[in-house]
């Protein structure tokens, strides 16, 4: 399993961050029997000084260099994303793709329709490199700026919706796609620490959906384990 993790700046990280994909990678490495690689062309967090990918500054030093890999940016969406998906999966060997991408579309590019055309040209770009090619999608979470502008809600939230038809009339047997659960007990006081990108407990939660995706359709590993993390009641079944 060659997994790539495919996002924007919740899933690139900054300076001081964990990031979600540590926690991925830390869930795998306890969870899965089977051989696996993290890939990807990017490796570093954003650096807020100088606003630029530059930073390798992880909170933990000793999360390898290897699993460091990843296609994710700081103000990039499902728009910059679907041209390069195809050149990224074809030259890094990926079979799998964590995607949490929609929020910064929504906010600054796109709208709920346009966004969800690019979601399916991003899958056709990516099959177009590797027929087999899997992949597990994210709900946008909504983020603070929803809490106070209805409108903007209402764009993730049908937003969301056609995400969720996209997946449905995407998925085949040779490349399955998922559609993960957003967190349901997202606090943006807790599950945050600016409103938008996820504190550790936050980290915890957007590993643990897709993590508890990928065991339950497909059987890869367990269900996530950490602390306030609710554990999946169905089997892999």
């Amino acid at each position: 399993m060659r997994i790539m993790f495919v996002g924007d700046s919740m899933t690139i990280g900054s300076s001081g961050d964990f990031t979600w994909r540590y926690r991925m990678w830390h869930h795998l490495n306890a969870a899965y029997d089977g051989p696996y690689r993290i890939v990807g062309p990017r490796c570093a967090l954003h650096d807020a000084a100088t606003d630029a990918p530059a930073s390798h500054a992880y909170r933990d030093q000793d999360f390898p260099a290897s699993a460091r890999r990843h296609l994710a940016g700081w103000g990039e969406g499902w728009l910059h994303m679907g041209p390069v998906i195809g050149d990224a999966v074809r030259a890094h060997g990926a079979d799998t793709l964590l995607v949490s991408l929609g929020l910064i579309d929504l906010g600054f590019y796109t709208n709920a329709e346009q966004t969800a055309d690019n979601v399916r040209h991003f899958v056709t770009r990516a099959r177009q490199a590797a027929p087999g090619v899997r992949a597990v999608l994210m709900p946008v979470i909504p983020n603070v700026r929803a809490s106070a502008d209805a409108a903007f809600a209402a764009e993730c939230g049908r937003f969301n919706e056609l995400l969720a038809k996209a997946v449905g009339d995407l998925s085949t047997p040779s490349s399955p796609l998922l559609l993960a659960s957003a967190p349901a007990a997202w606090d943006l006081a807790r599950d945050t620490y600016d409103g938008t990108h996820p504190s550790p407990t936050g980290e915890h939660l957007i590993a643990a959906a897709f993590a508890d995706a990928m065991y339950q359709a497909w059987g890869v590993g367990a269900p996530y384990a950490a602390p306030g993390v609710p554990q999946p009641a169905a089997s892999a079944g």
